[in-house]
């Protein structure tokens, strides 16, 4: 893209332009007809393409090499010429994506103030496109637990290929997150990354939203599958996809082409397509919600990217990382976190998972009213009914139930869990913790009946007699 080409085929227009550009300092090439045209866009698309409307002993004319050059390569901005000049044909070729048209005979300065407005017009669109790329490509992984890395040992091996990629987890897991991570790495960085949230998006609307489409009035608008030509197409919460764009969808992967609605040119793009689901879809295909071809399709590489509650290793990590983002991005204050803050947000209950921490850790920077370290008193507790004031602990109804006995156990129980999943499964970190000797841990654990068991890359406590039941529903 560095070079302005002349369609024309009138060959004194066509040199009498060129030498023009030339001497304000442009490279130019020409063409006498639609062939010797579409060869050399072919070749190398153009800076800026010189068009004129009607060319004689050519299988297109104007209006067709346009529709053809906006489809495959819409950044090159086009300036229609013609010597038949009126303004249904001017009309007809805004619409058709030209940025001017100018009748023969033109005045050179006119011609000249066009050509630089339109390639400004280009230069600008192409940087904001860049830096909207760079700003959606920033996809920092932070972790260090088993399950963490047992994730980025598998989303770096996909990153090699352009093979098609399923992220399943629950909901505010990090899958994008995650999707952007593999585009990053990939050889396909520099391309669009789009984003199709396939939750948020009307269904009657999503055919034109991802196929764009074609209308007498407006011309041709591009849909986000042109936006990602060349680069990463998203699909979060496949499940969502409506049924009848399912099928479609299909199509596109299987031959790279689709038409825009109300259209009958074949559009081809060259995608890399990454989904992320948080529901079961091969439960979604036995209610017919899903088409299983769709499925197999998608799910080439499935990853499962972990919950929050099996990495509770990184929450430190995590929250330092949302506190430092705050901190540059909104100026919040960079505060850091007392140890009693961190084992409270270890022991909570995170069904929003990474999203639900990062919303947390905005919350106490903004309603926070110093610059010291975050306090454990500054976070919600899981129930205020479990604090009566100064130092006192209320009961819960279960435990205030049982005798002595049966409660302590039923404490001794659940608190060891809690701990030893905060610390990802080990045992050493967890005996020093609460202040037992390795071996009493674990004779206390066996009494309890707790395990561990490994889980995504980490190992997870649970409760033996869990862990039978669950075997049982399997069998």
């Amino acid at each position: 893209m560095s070079d302005i080409l002349i369609v024309d085929d009138e060959r004194d227009i066509r040199e009498l332009i060129s030498d023009i550009l030339e001497d304000e300092g442009f490279a130019t090439r020409l063409a006498g007809n639609s062939e010797e045209a579409m060869s050399a866009i072919n070749v190398e698309p153009p800076a800026l393409l010189i068009l004129d409307i009607w060319l004689k002993d050519s299988r297109m004319d104007g209006i067709d090499i346009l529709k053809t050059v906006k489809r495959d390569n819409p950044d090159v901005p086009v300036v229609i010429i013609s010597g038949h000049g009126n303004i249904e044909i001017a009309v007809a070729a805004i619409k058709q994506g030209a940025y001017d048209f100018i009748e023969k005979p033109f005045n050179i300065d006119q011609l000249m103030v066009v050509i630089r407005r339109a390639m400004e017009t280009s230069r600008l669109r192409r940087e904001n496109q860049q830096l909207r790329k760079k700003e959606g490509a920033v996809a920092e992984m932070i972790g260090e637990s088993g399950a963490f890395r047992t994730l980025i040992h598998q989303l770096d091996k996909v990153t090699k290929s352009n093979g098609r990629v399923m992220l399943s987890g629950p909901a505010g897991s990090g899958k994008e997150v995650a999707a952007r991570y593999i585009h990053g790495k990939s050889a396909r960085a520099e391309s669009p990354f789009v984003t199709v949230n396939c939750a948020s998006i009307a269904p009657e609307r999503m055919e034109e939203v991802l196929f764009g489409r074609e209308t007498p009035e407006r011309g041709v608008e591009p849909g986000l599958l042109e936006e990602a030509h060349g680069g990463v197409v998203y699909f979060d919460e496949v499940a969502d996809m409506p049924p009848g764009t399912q099928s479609k969808i299909l199509r596109v992967l299987v031959d790279q082409t689709f038409q825009r609605v109300g259209g009958n040119d074949k559009v081809r793009v060259d995608l890399r397509v990454i989904s992320s689901t948080s529901r079961d879809l091969e439960a979604e295909i036995a209610r017919g919600a899903f088409r299983q071809e769709l499925f197999h399709r998608l799910n080439v590489v499935p990853v499962q990217v972990p919950s929050l509650e099996d990495r509770r290793e990184d929450i430190p990590l995590l929250a330092r990382h949302f506190i430092e983002q705050a901190n540059k991005t909104q100026g919040l204050a960079l505060r850091e976190l007392t140890e009693e803050a961190v084992a409270l947000m270890q022991t909570m209950v995170w069904p929003g998972n990474v999203r639900q921490l990062r919303n947390l850790v905005e919350r106490v920077l903004i309603l926070g009213d110093g610059t010291g370290p975050i306090e454990a008193r500054e976070l919600p507790q899981d129930s205020d009914a479990g604090h009566g004031g100064e130092d006192r602990v209320i009961l819960s109804g279960s435990l205030a139930t049982l005798p002595l006995r049966e409660a302590r156990e039923a404490f001794e129980r659940e608190y060891l869990l809690t701990q030893i999943n905060r610390f990802g499964g080990n045992i050493s970190r967890t005996a020093n913790f609460v202040g037992m000797e390795r071996s009493a841990l674990h004779r206390k654990l066996k009494s309890l009946g707790v395990v561990t068991g490994a889980k995504g890359g980490s190992r997870i406590a649970r409760v033996e007699e869990e862990e039978g039941e669950a075997q049982e529903a399997a069998e």
